[in-house]
């Protein structure tokens, strides 16, 4: 095991250190003092551990393949952009465009996190990718979604906070979302319909929420003990009109 103190390092010169002791063979680096640092774990190919003590700066594990990930602390913004496998696991809130593009692995949010995550999440046969939030998320979810599932589990917020935002599955034409609780008809785009979970899609909920659970100690009784919604799209040409003669 590897540890680094990043307090004051440039993040291009952290990223060479973490990059040569990967490329060495090092399975697991911790990094401490970690404070804005951004770009960490792009472009890794496991297999290998960063567990990173702070809040890391914008796109970490852009690209990444096989690498896991423990941040404690928060998340910026593009977590996971174009990510290829692994898993990333956030003990905090996260930013924004979190999965931009995800085409494997898995990543856990404990908290809440901002707008348009999921965007263009895709998905090929067996290669699903899997972003689960544990609070509320923003405007814009699953945007453009191509495949893989997006979980919102609304857990540990006041009364009155809506779970999700407006404009949620805009463009999907692929993939699943599921949100514990209900979803407005006005708050999904035109192409998605709102269903409300049966029994084989609670099943494919326990076995995805079992491993969240875990990582953050919730009970899994008590979370699959509510209602969940299931959006789907319903139409695979959402705009195809827009470029029709």
């Amino acid at each position: 095991m590897a540890v680094i103190d990043a307090r004051g390092i440039y993040y291009r010169d952290l990223n060479k250190q973490v990059k040569e002791l990967v490329d060495a063979g090092e399975r697991k680096v911790v990094l401490n003092n970690i404070n804005g640092q951004r770009y960490l774990g792009d472009g890794l190919k496991g297999p290998a551990r960063l567990v990173i003590n702070g809040t890391p700066g914008n796109d970490l594990a852009a690209f990444a393949s096989d690498i896991e990930i423990t941040v404690n602390g928060n998340g910026q913004d593009g977590i996971g952009n174009t990510m290829n496998d692994g898993k990333i696991v956030v003990h905090g809130d996260a930013g924004d465009i979190i999965g931009y593009a995800m085409r494997g692995g898995k990543i856990y949010i404990k908290g809440r996190v901002g707008y348009r995550v999921g965007i263009h999440m895709k998905g090929y046969r067996d290669k699903q990718p899997t972003i689960i939030i544990g609070g509320s998320a923003g405007d814009f979810l699953g945007e453009y979604m191509a495949g893989g599932r997006l979980i919102l589990l609304g857990l540990g917020l006041e009364e009155s906070e809506p779970v999700v935002g407006n404009h949620v599955g805009v463009g999907m034409h692929g993939g699943v979302i599921y949100i514990r609780g209900e979803v407005k008809p006005y708050q999904v785009g035109l192409e998605v319909k709102v269903f409300e979970a049966n029994e084989d899609d609670k099943r494919e909920l326990r076995n995805l929420l079992s491993d969240y659970c875990q990582e953050f100690g919730y009970d899994l009784e008590e979370v699959m003990n509510a209602q969940f919604s299931k959006l789907i799209p319903v139409s695979s040409r959402p705009y195809g009109n827009l470029y029709a003669y």
